[in-house]
């Protein structure tokens, strides 16, 4: 974590200011860094027309050019652009899914740097549904990189504060617009092949996906991890969104077991399986549904890890199709 703290505009979520956008532009026309929100979690962006200001993307983040980076455009014109086929599946989903949490993954045109798409002939593309994040991008008129606004492999950031904690001066200024609304990454989609695959869960489910393209399934074999060979999408090592305290789950929470550790956090998702806990600071209640635990999830981790924990226990939530995204997480964090 670094002890330096970078450049923060407060900056309205729903009417965000245009002098401040406009600060936040210059700064990514001149090869810069800047943190901003987008409706799943805090990006870190720059112009991805820009090698230099995609490597330093990598360098802030301590993250492998195996990993490749998600491309944010503010309309489905600016996304054909930077592709060199686009399928009647990619049409369909746009449309019914964009702006919002999807990333399509498909053949990339030359001008974009091979940095961004970790050596490979395909881009992940999508249009993110923050006030925020669409006026920047409109304004700064380029399709700007941004992966999660964190260290590589650590937790992703909801809130500016979390951006702050873990990149300091490795970002050139953070828009601060509050906390997110979906609270974890991006459902990956590829369309690189016959039918399309997903690649990387998230909250956008695979019902709701086949609702428009009826042959969507997961990918049957996870890509290589990046301790091997280029990714098809981020969020795919099999440690990942991690704190820094060891990540234990769990059938049944016991408020009253230590597990030979002296601090130990607890997420549950019943109250009562809490209430003996001998610290309640540490003990968090998380919602029951799934789209709220996702909102509240990565801050949950955040906040343990600032209170010094040692081991997070976690207790398992619903093992259903609507919890498939959550698990991902739990899994990769546990790792």
């Amino acid at each position: 974590m670094s002890s330096q703290r970078p450049a923060v505009l407060r900056v309205d979520a729903l009417h965000p200011e245009p002098e401040l956008l406009e600060q936040a532009a210059r700064i990514l026309s001149a090869g810069g860094l800047v943190a901003f929100p987008t409706e799943t979690v805090y990006g870190l962006g720059a112009n991805a027309l820009d090698e230099a200001a995609v490597a330093r993307i990598f360098a802030a983040k301590g993250r492998p050019e195996r990993n490749p980076l998600i491309v944010h455009v503010a309309s489905i014109q600016a996304a054909r652009a930077l592709v060199t086929h686009w399928p009647a599946e990619a049409e369909a989903l746009a449309a019914a899914f964009w702006p919002g949490p999807l990333t399509l993954v498909l053949p990339k045109r030359a001008l974009i740097p091979s940095l961004v798409s970790a050596g490979l002939d395909s881009v992940g593309i999508r249009i993110p549904a923050h006030p925020v994040a669409l006026a920047l991008i409109t304004l700064a008129a380029m399709p700007i990189a941004a992966p999660s606004a964190n260290r590589y492999t650590h937790i992703s950031p909801t809130t500016a504060a979390h951006v702050a904690d873990g990149l300091g001066t490795g970002v050139d200024l953070i828009l601060d617009a509050g906390p997110t609304q979906v609270g974890i990454e991006s459902t990956v989609v590829s369309l690189l092949g016959a039918a399309p695959q997903i690649l990387r869960p998230g909250m956008l489910g695979r019902a709701e996906l086949a609702r428009v393209a009826p042959t969507i399934d997961y990918a049957k074999s996870e890509p290589a991890s990046d301790e091997q060979r280029p990714q098809l999408a981020p969020g795919l090592a099999r440690k990942h969104y991690a704190p820094r305290a060891r990540v234990m789950v769990v059938e049944h929470i016991e408020a009253d077991n230590d597990h030979g550790m002296t601090r130990v956090g607890r997420l549950s998702l019943h109250p009562s399986r809490l209430a003996s806990s001998t610290d309640p600071e540490l003990a968090i209640v998380l919602p029951a549904e799934p789209a709220a635990y996702a909102e509240h999830f990565y801050e949950a981790l955040h906040r343990l890890d600032a209170l010094g924990c040692e081991l997070i226990v976690i207790e398992a939530p619903p093992r259903t199709e609507q919890w498939h995204a959550i698990w991902d997480r739990l899994n990769r964090a546990r790792s």
